[in-house]
């Protein structure tokens, strides 16, 4: 990211930022089944704006049994696989000429495989998360396509902010709470509103008059981090600064932050990244 302004606003991420990447476990399920890396992403992808997993992260249908078994249907669409397949062939010359059956996949321990993966701390970016919040320099906000797991579900949370990570938070936005989901415009500027009247809420207080807060926030004040090119460009397109977070290497990100900051955000933790886990012994079909 080219030197800028200070920014006022750090707005993150929340899945492949703040906690481990879905990704991950969606990976991990592919190659334990010796699937072509990229088929599930594909899939949820190309539904899209009103695939199963679209309307559960805008809130328009809960997580239930019809949830899972639209999932489960958007992951075996026999056209996405046969398009999907041939791109792979003409990536890569050892790929069977013959296409395969479309896999046969379990959505709903998919799904909660991805749910519980990414309920852990990333561990380069939750602790700088921590030292930013300490360091009170900025308004830190997320912006996440989330899920409301219901009452009976291990990630059911009655107060959903009351959690250790979107505590941090000044402003947090959520798509199934306020439904819109990257990356649509309208979230971004849904976003941008909310840190702009924070701002000026907080104006009056020493903090906000030493951080020029009575101005508010142009969209040029933020600078949005996420893991998904497609959430970043919609991001460019309002005007936010952003920063890419790659795939278990999160710690590049924090260079970056550090760079806006001038001082040391990250943890002790060895900046190794996190490699794809082979060998699936809980993977399912």
């Amino acid at each position: 990211m080219p030197p800028h302004k200070q920014p006022k606003v750090l707005l993150f991420d929340i899945g492949g930022v703040c906690v481990i990447s879905p990704f991950q476990s969606i990976l991990n399920y592919e190659l334990s089944l010796g699937i072509p890396p990229g088929w599930i992403n594909h899939s949820i992808s190309k539904t899209a704006p009103n695939g199963f997993w679209h309307r559960l992260e805008r809130g328009e249908i809960p997580l239930d049994d019809a949830f899972y078994a639209g999932f489960n249907e958007d992951l075996h669409d026999p056209t996405r696989w046969d398009a999907f397949y041939k791109l792979q062939q003409s990536k890569n010359p050892t790929v069977s000429r013959e296409i395969p059956p479309v896999p046969k996949l379990d959505g709903r321990w998919l799904f909660n495989d991805m749910m519980a993966a990414s309920n852990a701390p990333d561990p380069w970016m939750y602790p700088a998360l921590k030292n930013l919040k300490a360091n009170g320099n900025f308004i830190l906000a997320a912006l996440s396509n989330t899920v409301i797991f219901p009452r009976g579900h291990a990630l059911h949370r009655e107060d959903f902010l009351a959690d250790p990570l979107r505590s941090l938070f000044d402003v947090f936005v959520s798509s199934a709470h306020v439904g819109l989901r990257k990356p649509d415009p309208k979230i971004y500027e849904h976003a941008l509103n909310e840190v702009d009247k924070y701002a000026k809420s907080h104006a009056r207080e020493e903090r906000g008059r030493a951080l020029g807060w009575k101005d508010g926030v142009k969209p040029d004040d933020i600078v949005f981090l996420d893991d998904i090119g497609e959430n970043l460009k919609a991001a460019k397109k309002v005007g936010f600064r952003t920063i890419k977070v790659p795939l278990g290497k999160s710690f590049e990100a924090v260079d970056e932050l550090e760079a806006i900051m001038g001082s040391k955000l990250a943890g002790d933790h060895p900046r190794v990244p996190i490699k794809p886990k082979l060998g699936g012994a809980n993977a399912k079909l």
